[in-house]
């Protein structure tokens, strides 16, 4: 009897996650986009939709996080990408996965910061569903952006040497990460002592995106040719833009900022920041490509933003100081 041809067998660490996502939307006719613009409606604006996914164990330990606190991160986890399309959020569709731990309080607590999201975020439509789960919290949201069709028309496509911005500084949420798993590493039944490391903790536990972003574009007419939601990592980010645009970026480390609160936690952990910048997570930072002609009112009408590199034709680098530049690497890239 033949034996029976074995399938062979790929890991997908070996690929890498967004190699082996383009390998199965190859040859499909769909592209996989981050964001999904809608067909123009009759209301005189685009909608654009996106969809993520937060696993117990995977994107949050409830050990240390505040179910309420969890509630609104997952919604800003969804928002931001409207965001990054220059979209103000519409609606927020929540389907939330429950194991038999969770009672209904605990499920009000999470909606209670869903809520809370929603509101600051002007949302108009909100629905959440119920849906049984045999390991854990799962928290799925679907969240639509609105742009009137005007807005579209002032984004100017992305060109060499663009600006790459940020609004904010980066790692120090993945640092407030780190502290805590290290107290639930050391727990032994007391009160741990974190209260030198509050910003840090509160960028992880508690992000927040400034909604008037979006009114201080409208107000100067100036727009982002793209932009880029961080929650990956910086390198990530990039990478992301890079591919998307078919362009290449100079990133400089002197550029970045990054608060002095993750600086010591880096020194005392004793985890090198430029790896919690480009590989962390958590940031929920936006990050903007404006076309070089707009440099001196990006400087002038946006404090908020960062300047800290710029496209070029290929390859993404970040350059140190002293002008050396080191291939920017980024988990799931390979």
């Amino acid at each position: 009897m033949p034996k029976r041809k074995e399938t062979p067998r790929t890991e997908i660490k070996e690929l890498g996650r967004v190699k082996a996502l383009d390998r199965l939307f190859e040859g499909s006719g769909f592209k996989n986009a981050k964001t999904t613009l809608l067909p123009d409606s009759k209301d005189g604006c685009n909608y654009i939709t996106t969809n993520k996914m937060m696993l117990e164990g995977v994107d949050f330990d409830l050990t240390y996080t505040p179910i309420k606190y969890l509630g609104y991160k997952a919604a800003l986890n969804a928002m931001g990408y409207i965001y990054a399309r220059c979209a103000k959020p519409y609606s927020l569709d929540f389907t939330i996965g429950v194991s038999s731990k969770f009672s209904f309080e605990h499920i009000d607590w999470l909606w209670t910061g869903i809520r809370a999201a929603a509101k600051t975020h002007s949302v108009e439509n909100l629905t959440m569903d119920l849906v049984p789960s045999m390991s854990g919290l799962m928290i799925s949201c679907t969240a639509t952006g609105r742009m009137d069709v005007s807005v579209s028309e002032k984004i100017t496509p992305l060109s060499p040497n663009s600006l790459i911005c940020i609004n904010g500084n980066l790692g120090s949420a993945c640092m407030g990460f780190y502290v805590l798993e290290r107290e639930k590493a050391a727990f032994t039944g007391s009160q741990p002592q974190l209260d030198k490391y509050k910003y840090p903790l509160s960028q992880y536990l508690t992000p927040e995106i400034d909604p008037s972003i979006l009114d201080s574009f409208e107000e100067t007419g100036i727009y982002p040719s793209t932009g880029c939601f961080i929650t990956r990592g910086l390198g990530d980010s990039v990478l992301q833009m890079a591919k998307d645009n078919g362009c290449g970026a100079n990133i400089f480390l002197d550029k970045i900022p990054v608060a002095p609160e993750a600086r010591m936690i880096s020194e005392e952990i004793g985890i090198d920041i430029t790896t919690a910048i480009v590989n962390g997570g958590d940031d929920y930072r936006l990050m903007y490509v404006f076309p070089l002609d707009f440099h001196d009112k990006v400087r002038k009408e946006y404090p908020f933003l960062e300047i800290i590199g710029h496209t070029t034709k290929e390859g993404c680098y970040l350059v140190s100081p002293d002008g050396n530049p080191l291939q920017i690497q980024a988990q799931g890239w390979k």
